[in-house]
């Protein structure tokens, strides 16, 4: 029989920070175990001096929330990590983005006593999405009038256990269009009228709805079809306001002092 291997000794975390990270270019092609594997990578060869987990095989404590898609870029994206040894969150964020690929790029970090009460999980209520598409925008503007006028458009995605039915609809608070100029990750309105602009805020529920989700009801219910696949990026997520406005779940609160921390490009 073979040996037990003693427990590791249990050390309680002393810090908890908050990340946002960003995937640009190519990497919006890495999947979410992609990534995983890259930033336990970096936090070893950056030195950050992370708090385990117990027993037979100890890993770092790390806490996902919510990874875009595989082939999605994002502008945020966010996860936490408990230490062992208290750091500087800028000193973090710099040492963390210098050993990661460039399109994995840390955004910004900050420590949980200076965020909002409670969870990362329970900040995020929605994602704001913007999703670039080779179709005329007037042609585009009526599909969605036509999505928006229904209470409910059922779609079929594939599973690991098979089709499933899930409505698209519920989950859309805000749905716009405007004309736009492909070719960078993030376009800003241009007056291409072969190219169209589509934002829109989801509201976060299981399953998750994609932005591919949505164009597959747009094909539904008005057999809009772009020429060519489109490029969704997330620009945002956080709490939601009634007006569909997507909060900074990493804001600092009043138990806070001092300046935000710098977003770094």
């Amino acid at each position: 029989m073979a040996r037990r291997t003693p427990d590791a000794v249990f050390v309680a975390p002393v810090q908890r920070l908050r990340l946002q990270y960003a995937k640009r270019g190519r990497l919006r092609f890495s999947s979410h175990r992609d990534f995983a594997r890259a930033f336990e990578r970096a936090l070893r060869r950056a030195g950050v001096p992370m708090a385990y987990s117990a027993g037979f095989h100890p890993h770092p404590k790390i806490s996902y929330i919510g990874a875009a898609p595989t082939g999605v870029a994002s502008e945020a994206e966010y996860l936490e990590i408990a230490l062992a040894e208290r750091r500087e969150p800028d000193a973090v964020a710099a040492a963390l983005d210098a050993v990661l690929p460039p399109g994995l790029d840390i955004v910004r970090v900050v420590d949980v006593e200076q965020c909002p009460p409670g969870g990362l999980a329970e900040q995020i209520e929605a994602s704001l999405w913007q999703l670039e598409l080779a179709a005329e925008p007037g042609e585009l503007a009526a599909a969605v009038a036509r999505f928006l006028a229904r209470s409910e458009v059922l779609v079929t995605r594939l599973t690991k256990d098979g089709s499933r039915q899930i409505d698209a609809r519920a989950a859309v608070l805000e749905l716009a269009v405007t004309p736009g100029l492909t070719g960078s990750a993030v376009s800003e309105p241009g007056p291409d009228s072969g190219h169209a602009i589509m934002t829109m805020v989801v509201r976060q529920v299981t399953p998750a709805i994609r932005p591919d989700d949505v164009l597959a009801a747009l094909r539904l219910v008005a057999g809009f079809a772009p020429s060519l696949p489109a490029r969704a990026t997330r620009l945002a997520q956080g709490p939601v306001d009634e007006a569909g406005t997507v909060a900074d779940p990493l804001r600092r609160t009043e138990r806070s002092a001092g300046p935000s921390a710098p977003v770094r490009s």
